[in-house]
């Protein structure tokens, strides 16, 4: 124990006792009153908070409340007038005892803010006991050759007042022998003494009978009395002396019962009966004495535990008496020597839990403390643990404050085990540990916390309506209402994204929702805010980037570009019968509005008028040959061929070709359209690409033609005049490169030959050699190609 308190730092005890000292000399100026004993309850002392200078309504807002020992309510304090009223009737005997003056110690307390006034009241005593002796009657043997003028000591009355209250005055009846002398004794109490007047004679008189008074010196006068017993005795002329009349001896409060607390020891010069001593209390009063003496030996010895606390001293006077009746007289005065064995108390007065978090110095607690021990053992030291952000203050006589010593954090620590330790100075020392739980109260100090500074939802196109697509999650250090969390969706940046009407939030739990079907075509990708708010006052909130990205679904079926599906007449590919394996008659086109492998396409020929005759390259759409062709192949071929994406479950589409055998520019051809009009809707995005490749592609073709038709002119001179003619049989065909026209991206060369022999003009184009991939905006030039076969009839 004396380790643990070695510990304890030197500089906190010098603060407490400095600041101490000076909280002493403030409030030592104490308000006395004075009232007597047995007053009735409910009498007014004074006006306290007129004496002390304070208003009446100051200490009802303060808290004023009246402290004494032991928290035993004496006075009551009446708060609205101010007046210090009787709690209970005093009794000054019980309270104080024999001590005087009799002062009760009080403390005004005011809690808000604290301060502390010190009250004195002091009972005065009144005659309301009256003196009483211990015995009823008192034995002397008095010899008969006892000379006038002799002393006899007598048993003194008992009177619990105090003062002039207290026995004043001792009488006996009248009678020819004897008198009464009254005494006082170094503590002030009075004691009567028996004087002898006139001689005894056994003979005529052997016993008498006298009646001693005592006497108060109160107004009027209390008394007391008992019978004095004189039983004349034979002659005795020495009577026993003790060797010392004062014996003084400490005695420890902790001694064992039966141990020897002093011997005393008295002779007597006669011899025989009358020589013989025996020892007693004076005064025989076994209920107060806590001592016994042996009768032969004077040994006196504890019979019962002493208390210091109690009673700190005690006067004994022990009586010898020889076998004559003659007696001697001493005094014991023992001191109670007190021992550490009573441990600090401690009175807590009050205590505030819970404490609001961030707040500066606050008053937790405000207590007292005592140690009835004296000297060193009733001196004490308060301390707390010292990893604690709390600090204590002493004030005014052993009253301590508990405050915090910096401002508190409840999501550090929401709670603390404070343990208040007061230990004396004595040896051993004596501690006593108070527990105390103080709570801390949460304030919104702490913003919502999202669990990622931003999410990426995936949302699969072509979904519900309110379906969740994801969620995002809040978390607040605070408690109560400053941790619940609402969420929302901020305004967007891009004044263009019409946020509302796509995605919603449960403000309660953070859970995304897609108000409406997303089309991956129309919108990829989107992103937004979200905020959270709590409930707190003020409001604390934060925000989160939220990114939602839509993945794509097989939605959309291939769409062909070339060649064109929705025309009124076929698109004929003209191949001569004259061509290699390997040829390329012409190339399918295709694109899809999906993405990734949903837009993956591969080709297959479906349906052939001649199978084995032509093959599809199934990556890139290309129609060839597929062996050379011969007389006996047909002039018409009709081949459909299927487009299929590679999405799950896969979309396909079909294209129909319609393909011409032709033996060079001997063989006249007309097309014949197969009349059939198509009225199906096209896509308003094909008619407007075939619009607009159609005039670039007009005009291009229009140059091409003037340039022919000049340079035929020019050799034809038998012709009429605004008509070009056509030689007899077949002439050498012109190469004509036309750049950039046509499905594929690089130029090429077409043949162009004029036949004579019909009826009409004719334009034959063959097909280049060696093909090529088709290139990015392969669409385009698929337009141009159909715009430049329409101006000639082919198709």
């Amino acid at each position: 124990m004396e380790t643990a308190l070695a510990k304890t730092p030197q500089k906190r005890q010098v603060m407490f006792l400095a600041i101490l000292l000076l909280l002493w000399e403030a409030g030592s100026e104490a308000v006395r009153y004075s009232i007597p004993e047995e007053t009735e309850s409910g009498y007014s002392v004074a006006n306290l908070a007129k004496d002390l200078g304070l208003g009446v309504g100051e200490l009802a807002t303060r808290g004023a409340r009246m402290h004494y020992k032991g928290n035993k309510e004496l006075l009551q304090l009446d708060i609205k007038t101010g007046n210090l009223l009787l709690y209970e009737k005093l009794d000054r005997e019980v309270i104080c005892g024999a001590t005087e003056p009799c002062i009760l110690h009080f403390q005004l307390l005011l809690e808000n803010p604290v301060q502390f006034f010190q009250t004195d009241l002091q009972l005065t005593d009144i005659n309301d006991h009256s003196p009483e002796f211990p015995e009823k009657e008192m034995l002397l043997k008095i010899p008969e050759s006892t000379q006038p003028g002799t002393v006899f000591p007598l048993k003194v009355a008992q009177d619990f007042d105090i003062g002039s209250n207290a026995v004043q005055n001792y009488t006996i009846s009248p009678n020819s022998h004897f008198h009464v002398a009254t005494h006082n004794r170094g503590d002030g109490r009075k004691y009567p003494e028996l004087v002898l007047d006139k001689a005894l004679d056994r003979e005529e008189r052997p016993e008498l009978s006298l009646t001693l008074t005592a006497l108060d010196g109160g107004a009027p006068p209390r008394s007391g009395t008992t019978t004095i017993r004189i039983v004349v005795l034979d002659n005795n002329d020495n009577a026993p002396e003790f060797l010392q009349s004062l014996y003084e001896v400490q005695v420890p409060e902790n001694s064992p019962i039966n141990s020897l607390v002093v011997v005393v020891s008295a002779r007597d010069l006669d011899a025989g009966a009358y020589g013989s001593v025996a020892y007693a209390l004076f005064q025989g009063d076994e209920v107060t004495q806590p001592f016994v003496i042996d009768e032969k030996t004077g040994e006196i010895r504890l019979k019962r535990a002493l208390d210091f606390e109690a009673t700190p001293y005690y006067n004994v006077e022990i009586v010898a008496t020889d076998g004559g009746g003659l007696s001697g007289k001493c005094t014991v005065a023992m001191e109670v020597v007190d021992v550490n064995d009573n441990a600090p108390e401690l009175t807590m007065s009050t205590l505030s839990s819970p404490i609001p978090e961030n707040a500066p110095e606050t008053v937790v607690a405000v207590f007292s403390v005592s140690d009835p021990d004296s000297g060193d053992n009733g001196r004490m030291i308060c301390s707390i643990q010292n990893d604690l952000p709390f600090l204590l203050k002493p004030t005014l006589k052993n009253f301590y404050t508990l405050v915090t010593q910096r401002t508190l954090d409840r999501e550090s620590q929401a709670e603390y085990n404070i343990t208040i330790t007061v230990t004396d100075m004595g040896t051993p020392r004596l501690k006593t540990e108070h527990n105390i739980t103080v709570l801390v109260s949460d304030v919104n100090d702490n913003a919502p916390a999202f669990t990622q500074t931003s999410y990426t939802l995936f949302v699969r196109e072509n979904n519900s309506p309110a379906l969740q697509i994801g969620s995002v999650s809040a978390t607040d250090r605070d408690s109560g209402t400053n941790a619940q969390v609402t969420y929302s969706l901020l305004p967007p940046q891009n004044p263009h994204l019409r946020l509302a009407s796509l995605v919603s939030i449960n403000a309660d739990n953070g859970h995304l929702f897609a108000l409406r079907s997303l089309d991956y075509e129309a919108l990829q990708a989107f992103e937004f805010r979200v905020g959270a708010t709590d409930r707190g006052s003020p409001a604390l909130s934060s925000e989160a980037l939220v990114r939602v990205l839509v993945l794509d679904a097989n939605d959309n079926s291939p769409f062909v570009l070339y060649p064109l599906q929705n025309g009124s007449a076929p698109c004929t590919e003209l191949v001569p019968r004259a061509a290699e394996p390997g040829y390329l008659v012409t190339k399918v086109v295709a694109v899809d509005g999906d993405s990734g492998q949903n837009a993956w396409l591969s080709y297959q020929l479906l349906k052939a008028t001649e199978p084995g005759l032509f093959s599809m390259w199934a990556h890139n759409g290309e129609v060839r040959t597929a062996r050379l062709l011969s007389e006996r192949d047909a002039a018409k071929h009709r081949l459909v061929v299927l487009v299929k994406d590679n999405g799950e479950p896969p979309r396909s589409a079909t294209a129909t070709l319609h393909v011409l055998l032709v033996d060079g520019f001997s063989q006249p051809y007309l097309p014949l359209p197969e009349a059939a009009p198509a009225q199906a809707q096209a896509d308003s995005l094909t008619v407007y690409l075939v619009v607009a490749l159609a005039s670039v592609s007009s005009l291009f073709l229009f140059s091409v033609l003037l340039f022919v038709a000049v340079r035929l002119c020019r050799r034809s001179r038998a012709a009429p005049v605004g008509r070009c003619s056509v030689p007899e049989g077949p002439f050498p065909g012109h190469l004509v490169d036309v750049s950039g026209t046509g499905i594929l991206s690089q130029s090429y060369q077409y043949e162009v030959c004029l036949t004579g022999d019909s009826g009409a003009g004719e334009f034959k184009f063959l097909k280049p050699i060696i093909p090529n991939l088709l290139p990015q905006g392969a669409s385009e030039e698929i337009g141009k190609t159909a715009a430049f076969r329409n101006s000639f009839g082919l198709n």
